[in-house]
């Protein structure tokens, strides 16, 4: 069952991300060839007006295609004809609804929470060895870790979990800012109740979750997700994890239905879907914002970059030239999209 809504719930995902290429480009009266949603040959199509519906069998995708976007059209609702504003718009909103559609999860998510954990540390377990002015106080608000900020514990946990043998850690004292250099804070183990669990030894302040706090912690989450593509970004580029650590909608799909089927009801199970789900709806429309060529970022920086040289030299630019590294670069990113769900469909394979 989990499988089967969360493999709709991508299909959501993707479906949203084009809706809103697709609203935005007929709010600015340009034609729009074909809606489609996946990649490859496809299942089941309709045309209605002069656009073609499609669904495609690959579920690693889905695409908008605009008249002209890829090079001139003699077609006055073209893109290409359009103003750089409106292109603009029609560019950001497939990320803007990706966004918008992960928020709205995570709102749902903690509609019903009692309370949130703050970064404000209230106590020490037994055997806490780093109490002091050299350390940490009662009363310190956790600030930042490695020069990340730091909202809520679960913002504590996460970049902890990044962390070598020591961390730099910047807190709020008395209502200054200590820097705690290499502050040697790792888990270790904890007695508590008679269980022996893996703890940082500290303990944060409850909030308590009315409607503006709420709202506060479901922003700040979305902002985390959107921060976890950078972070990933720089582990990547760093080489502290592999092409091999790249997943896709199919090690998306197993991931989530594993997380769902790990809850202890059928209702914690669907909220743990979304709370996936809202992850991944953020990290893609930070991602498809990167400044690569056949996202939308690229596109836009090409954009600006073409309005630049163009007010410089007075001249206007063959748009092709655009529409040949577009098409080059939507052909990488197709074999990586290829690449990585053979990678994941590997690892169930191999269990």
């Amino acid at each position: 069952m989990y499988i089967i809504i969360a493999v709709i719930a991508f299909g959501i995902l993707i479906g949203i991300h084009e809706f809103g290429h697709f609203i935005t480009a007929k709010a600015c009266d340009v034609q729009v060839n074909e809606f489609a949603i996946g990649m490859g040959p496809a299942i089941l199509k309709k045309q209605k007006g002069e656009t073609l519906y499609s669904l495609r069998v690959l579920p690693i995708g889905g695409y908008c295609a605009l008249e002209g976007e890829e090079g001139e059209s003699e077609n006055p609702r073209a893109f290409i004809s359009k103003s750089p504003v409106r292109k603009i718009i029609i560019l950001l909103a497939g990320s803007f609804m990706n966004f918008l559609m992960g928020l709205v999860l995570i709102l749902i998510i903690f509609m019903g929470a009692t309370q949130f954990v703050g970064s404000t540390v209230t106590g020490f377990l037994d055997g806490f060895e780093l109490e002091g002015e050299q350390g940490l106080m009662v009363g310190d608000t956790i600030y930042s870790i490695d020069g990340e900020r730091v909202y809520y514990s679960n913002d504590f946990t996460t970049l902890m979990y990044r962390t070598g043998d020591s961390v730099d850690m910047v807190v709020l004292r008395d209502g200054e800012k200590v820097e705690l250099n290499n502050l040697p804070l790792r888990q270790k183990e904890y007695d508590i109740d008679g269980e022996k669990v893996m703890k940082y030894g500290l303990t944060f302040n409850l909030i308590e979750a009315n409607f503006g706090s709420k709202l506060n912690y479901s922003l700040y989450t979305a902002y985390n997700f959107a921060r976890s593509v950078r972070l990933s970004l720089s582990d990547l580029i760093s080489g502290n994890v592999g092409m091999d650590a790249l997943t896709g909608p199919v090690g998306i799909v197993n991931t989530a239905n594993e997380i769902a089927q790990s809850a202890d009801s059928i209702s914690m199970g669907l909220k743990n879907l979304c709370y996936v789900f809202a992850l991944v709806a953020i990290c893609v429309a930070v991602t498809n914002l990167l400044p690569i060529p056949a996202l939308d970022g690229g596109r836009i920086v090409c954009l600006l970059i073409t309005l630049v040289i163009e007010k410089i030299s007075g001249k206007k630019l063959d748009p092709k030239y655009e529409g040949w590294l577009n098409t080059v670069c939507f052909m990488l990113l197709i074999f990586l999209m290829i690449y990585v769900m053979f990678n994941d469909i590997m690892r169930l394979v191999n269990g």
